[in-house]
C-alpha cells in the first residue's frame, strides 16, 4: 500500500513539474501587425510562435513573454522570449519542431532551459537596435522592406556629431510617441554610432530600455541633419525642447531591427553574431565599451 502511495505521489510531482524555456527568435516583421497578439486576430509574430510551440507541446497552450514588443513592420535578428510548460522536450525538439510549423519569415534560432528566476523582459540588462538606411538616387528593387531608402546623400560625420548630444541620461520626450505608456521619459543611452558600409548607413543604439518609437524618431531626426537640412547642433535644441513636434519625422518601421538583448552571464544564454545578415560581417562598434558611453 505504501509503495502504491509513493508511486502515485511521484506521478503527481512529474505532472505538476513546470519547465521554463528561453528561446532566441529571428523574424521579418513586414507581414505582421507587430509582435504582440491583437484582439482583432490580425497576424502577429507572437501568434505564429505560440501556435507553432503549442503544436510541439502536443496541444498544450503556450503563452510567450518577450524582451521587447516590436511594432508592425519592425524586424528582429534576435528577439528573446520565454514560456512555461509542463511538457518535457529536449531543446532540439523545441527548436526543430517549432521551425517545422512556423512560416518562412520567422525562425527559432536557439532554445535553452532556464531557471525560474529568468524573465525575458525583466532580466534583460540592455537592448540594442540597428536602423538600416540605404542612401542612393535609385530605389533598390531587391531590398524591399528590409531597409529604409532615401534618395538624398547623407553626411555620416554630421550625423555622428549630432548623435553625441544623445549619449547619457536625458529626458527623451522629444523622441517619444504620443501613445507611449512608459512611466518616465528619462532614459540612458550608453551607446550610439552611425557607420557607412557602401550605400548602407547603419545607426547602432544601445540602452537598458527605450521609449515607444524612440529609435525611429532619433533616426528621422538624424536623417534631416545628414541631408544638410539642419546643423548637428540642432539635435541639442530638439532634446532640450522635450516636445515631439521639435524633432524630425518618425522614420519608417522597415529599417529597424532588434539585434541583441543582453542578460547576466548566470543564465548562460547562447550568443550569436549581430545582424542583419545581408550586411555581412559587420564589426561591433561597441566592442570593448560595455561600461562606457560610446559614440
Amino acid at each position: 500500500m505504501k509503495t502504491m502511495q509513493r508511486s502515485a505521489a511521484a506521478v503527481e510531482t512529474t505532472a505538476a513539474a513546470v519547465f521554463r524555456i528561453a528561446l532566441g527568435v529571428e523574424y521579418n516583421g513586414s507581414a505582421y501587425y507587430g509582435f504582440q497578439l491583437q484582439n482583432n486576430e490580425l497576424p502577429t509574430v507572437q501568434g505564429a510562435l505560440e501556435k507553432a510551440l503549442s503544436e510541439v507541446a502536443g496541444g498544450e497552450p503556450v503563452r510567450l513573454v518577450c524582451a521587447g514588443r516590436t511594432d508592425a513592420g519592425v524586424h528582429a535578428c534576435e528577439q528573446v522570449l520565454h514560456f512555461e510548460t509542463s511538457v518535457m522536450r529536449k531543446p532540439a525538439g523545441w527548436l526543430f519542431g517549432s521551425n517545422r510549423y512556423l512560416p518562412k519569415d520567422i525562425s527559432v534560432l536557439w532554445v535553452h532551459q532556464v531557471t525560474e528566476d529568468f524573465h525575458a523582459r525583466f532580466s534583460a540588462c540592455r537592448r540594442r537596435y540597428r536602423y538600416v538606411i540605404y542612401s542612393d538616387p535609385v530605389r533598390p528593387a531587391l531590398l524591399g522592406t528590409s531597409i529604409t531608402w532615401t534618395h538624398k546623400s547623407l553626411d555620416v560625420g554630421r550625423m555622428n556629431q549630432a548623435a553625441k548630444y544623445l549619449l547619457g541620461t536625458h529626458d527623451f520626450s522629444s523622441f517619444r510617441d504620443s501613445d507611449c505608456q512608459a512611466k518616465s521619459p528619462v532614459k540612458t543611452l550608453d551607446g550610439i554610432c552611425l557607420t557607412k558600409y557602401g550605400r548602407f548607413i547603419v545607426l547602432d543604439v544601445r540602452a537598458s530600455a527605450f521609449l515607444h518609437h524612440m529609435v525611429r524618431n532619433i533616426a528621422g531626426t538624424l536623417m534631416k541633419i545628414g541631408a544638410g537640412e539642419k546643423p548637428p547642433e540642432w539635435m541639442q535644441q530638439v532634446l532640450q525642447a522635450r516636445q515631439r513636434a521639435a524633432a524630425g519625422a518618425t522614420a519608417p518601421a522597415y529599417g529597424l531591427y532588434l539585434v541583441q538583448v543582453e542578460y547576466p552571464e548566470q543564465f548562460n544564454l547562447p550568443r550569436r553574431p549581430l545582424g542583419p545578415h545581408f550586411l555581412g560581417a559587420m564589426p561591433d562598434v561597441f566592442a570593448g565599451t560595455n561600461d562606457e558611453n560610446q559614440s
